[in-house]
């Protein structure tokens, strides 16, 4: 490829040289890296489309249409983005050590792609690490909000960019000759038939010694080779071949395996352990420590540990929820609901409630970290989404400079929102610097379950308002048990924030929610408040936030409207949506799911819509709900409807690997299917009944759709939209909507058979079971 620095139409883009033994380059960001809505989709939300109903009545933009929790993400990255960094090796690899976490959703794939494109270089010769915690990076190191690729994409395209024109141009000035007679391709620059030098070759003499500024351009779209190409995984060889190495993979010397007692409501404390002196001498076990939320024992095996634990003979205290079940909160939670404004006078009016269970957000890998405490340091092993916040409170929990304490991020086998706490790791340290000994802690299943993080049980009322072919009003009231943002949601709005008692979390849990949700429909005067009520559930940020709750009680209501006003649900939604490119995801979903087609009774289709992080989806499901299919017999399951077709259409801006997103797309749909239908939390006298992952239902192979598709729109725009979370709430949508017209009810309780429980619950003491010996009995 010819250098493309003489062309004048081509932007250029601003970095740094820093001062290394071989090329390394930082960015310069400038203000197009604070990336509002594209230009395509700010006027989509400004204009009602041309060609709909007269009686479409506007709704004013909402603030996630002008402002969205991306744009806040963007914003507070950009004064230290100069500090993200490409390396080039005599080697002739490229390395970078990426300021997210890794856990499954293929992010270190598409930065590696980014670095290949802009490089010239085979994407195998692209080395990504996931960087430990670097404070420097102030707001600069936070994994979630759908955010990564959206707030990556510059940056780390400007860095590869310059470091690529640093190497032509010293190339061509080591040989005499203009850069732009020089060509680059595999890592190699060329000067016709006669020249050629490896990047390797260069990389020294490239490097600068001292930070001073540059500037190349970067690839128009036109020139992708790499970029907008579906690809595997730059990990999946070591994926299925069992090599890599996730957290609990993770070996330290010294750091033997660690578990804990922990008590039989949500937060207990110890009162009193009336037996460590008899647990120390059974085998293997070298330490017991009693710590906030349990007692901990040191073991040679985690078996050991195991044995140990259900041994200890403790007193509990009480926990922060006790006495606390499904109907007090739900009791709770409706009587925070915030009134309604518009009154239904002289109109017609849909009123309607959905209650949504807790679920847990237990990723497949148990939570786990190792910690060396000593008296002046400390180092941490873990997967976290939040590092910097990590390694602040550590350090204050251990009395401690935060310089002194060193957090090494680790890829994580799952997240849905766990990472962004830090638990495990806190806890970790804390064993650690009791038992004066590296630790390797590893929650049991039965830990992850009942005291890990749960997305809260929630409410949500709608009432729309309608006459004459219009929607005249549409207010949507989000109750809930309080979502706890104290990880600091991207040391943004700061932790102290999220802490403050100012009414139930209202003040920054609203800022998130506002930030995050919007109608896609012009119905009128909109609007759309959350309450939440202070329950001290150990809850958080799961997969989407808010939305898939939202969504789905919005896609219902939007239904019973068309019904009401006499339209099918497809012409219905596209009336009276505001976005082109939702419009466009819908008619592409239609056409490719035949939407209409004749099905037998008790099966029906349905359809959900969604736009949120910059992008827009449609998923259309067909679902069975006939008898022989919902009574089923699964050993120890709760069986019901079973989705039988899917088809997701996503618009993400500009697709970086579109296997990459197909895969996203697959995955929210099954969380989506597991929270309609399936999986969710039973909570009796301040604990969780599920201890396992038998007795929480989550998507099985048995009940996912035998054809799942998804089709990836041509881009929309040259930076790509958030889709980690993006097909979650479209999905639930469209599974709720086909429900109700199979069935011909309103469902109003998430998921469908949360009344049902098929298993016998777990003791709650000994919190950790005791390790199944029996395996083949128990498979399928």
């Amino acid at each position: 490829m010819a250098d493309p620095s003489q062309l004048p139409d081509r932007r250029r883009v601003l970095a740094y040289l820093l001062a290394a033994p071989t090329l390394a380059v930082g960015v310069r960001l400038g203000a197009d890296g604070l990336a509002g809505p594209p230009a395509e989709a700010a006027e989509a939300v400004e204009a009602t489309a041309a060609g709909t109903a007269e009686a479409v009545i506007p709704s004013l933009p909402q603030p996630e249409n002008l402002f969205d929790l991306g744009d806040l993400q963007n914003l507070v990255a950009a004064p230290t983005a100069a500090m993200i960094t490409v390396q080039v090796h005599t080697d002739g690899t490229a390395s970078f050590a990426v300021p997210r976490a890794e856990v499954g959703q293929g992010m270190t794939t598409a930065i590696a792609m980014m670095i290949a494109e802009e490089m010239d270089l085979p994407l195998e010769k692209v080395r990504v690490a996931l960087a430990d915690a670097r404070p420097e990076l102030l707001m600069n190191q936070f994994t979630g909000g759908s955010n990564s690729m959206r707030s990556m994409y510059l940056p780390v395209r400007t860095a590869a960019a310059v470091a690529r024109h640093r190497l032509v141009t010293t190339a061509a000035a080591q040989w005499g000759v203009a850069a732009a007679e020089l060509t680059t391709k595999d890592g190699v620059i060329r000067h016709g038939s006669t020249r050629s030098a490896t990047y390797g070759s260069l990389a020294e003499k490239a490097a600068s010694a001292e930070v001073r500024t540059a500037s190349a351009p970067l690839k128009s779209r036109d020139d992708f080779t790499v970029l907008g190409t579906p690809r595997n995984r730059i990990d999946a060889l070591e994926i299925v071949t069992g090599r890599k190495k996730f957290g609990m993979d993770h070996d330290v010397p010294d750091a033997k395996p660690t578990m804990v007692r922990r008590p039989p409501t949500i937060n207990g404390t110890v009162r009193a352990v009336h037996n460590t002196d008899a647990v120390l001498r059974m085998p293997g076990i070298t330490d017991v420590a009693t710590i906030k939320h349990g007692v901990a024992v040191r073991g040679a095996t985690f078996g050991q540990c195991i044995d140990a634990l259900r041994a200890l003979e403790v007193t509990w205290g009480r926990g922060t929820v006790d006495g606390e079940s499904d109907d007090t909160v739900l009791r709770k939670v409706k009587a925070a609901a915030l009134p309604m404004i518009v009154p239904p006078l002289l109109i017609k009016k849909i009123d309607a409630e959905f209650t949504f269970a807790f679920a847990s957000n237990s990723p497949l890998e148990p939570d786990n970290a190792i910690a060396d405490v000593r008296s002046d340091r400390a180092e941490i092993w873990a997967s976290l989404k939040v590092p910097i916040v990590a390694q602040q409170d550590i350090a204050a929990r251990l009395g401690l400079p935060q310089k002194a304490v060193t957090v090494h991020v680790v890829e994580g086998g799952g997240s849905f929102g766990r990472h962004l706490f830090h638990d495990v790791a806190a806890e970790a340290a804390e064993i650690s610097q009791q038992m004066g000994k590296p630790v390797k802690l590893s929650w049991s299943r039965t830990d992850n379950f009942r005291q890990g993080r749960t997305h809260p049980m929630c409410v949500s009322r709608v009432r729309a308002t309608y006459a004459l072919g219009s929607v005249l009003s549409y207010e949507q009231r989000h109750t809930g048990s309080q979502t706890d943002f104290g990880h600091g949601l991207g040391e943004m709005i700061t932790s102290a924030a999220a802490k403050l008692p100012v009414a139930g979390n209202l003040t920054f849990a609203e800022t998130i929610f506002q930030l995050t949700q919007s109608t896609p429909y012009n119905f009128g005067a909109t609007t759309q408040l959350l309450n939440e009520v202070p329950l001290k559930f150990n809850t958080g940020s799961m997969r989407n936030i808010y939305s898939p709750n939202v969504a789905c009680a919005r896609e219902l209501v939007v239904d019973r409207l068309a019904a009401k006003m006499g339209k099918d649900p497809v012409e219905f939604r596209r009336t009276f949506v505001k976005d082109e490119r939702l419009r466009a995801v819908l008619d592409r979903a239609v056409e490719e799911g035949d939407w209409g087609r004749k099905l037998p009774a008790g099966m029906a289709q349905g359809i959900g819509l969604h736009a949120e992080y910059r992008g827009a989806v449609a998923t259309l499901v067909e679902i069975d709900c006939r008898p022989e299919t919902v009574n089923r017999k699964i050993r120890d399951a709760v069986t019901g409807p079973r989705v039988t077709k899917a088809l997701i259409v996503v618009d993400a801006g500009f697709a970086i690997n579109p296997r990459g997103l197909e895969a996203q797309m697959m995955g929210g749909f099954n969380d989506a299917l597991a929270m309609a239908l399936t999986s969710s939390l039973h909570i009796e006298d301040g604990l969780p009944l599920e201890g396992s992952w038998d007795n929480y239902f989550y998507t099985r192979q048995w009940n996912t759709p035998l054809e799942l598709r998804v089709v990836v729109m041509p881009s929309t725009g040259d930076k790509p939209a958030g889709a980690g979370e993006l097909g979650v709430a479209p999905a639930f949508a469209a599974i709720a909507c086909a429900y109700a017209r199979a069935t011909d009810t309103l469902p109003t309780s998430f998921p469908i058979n949360h009344g049902t429980i098929s298993f016998d619950p777990l003791p709650r003491e000994p919190s950790t079971p005791q390790s199944p010996t029996d395996g083949l009995d128990r498979a399928f």
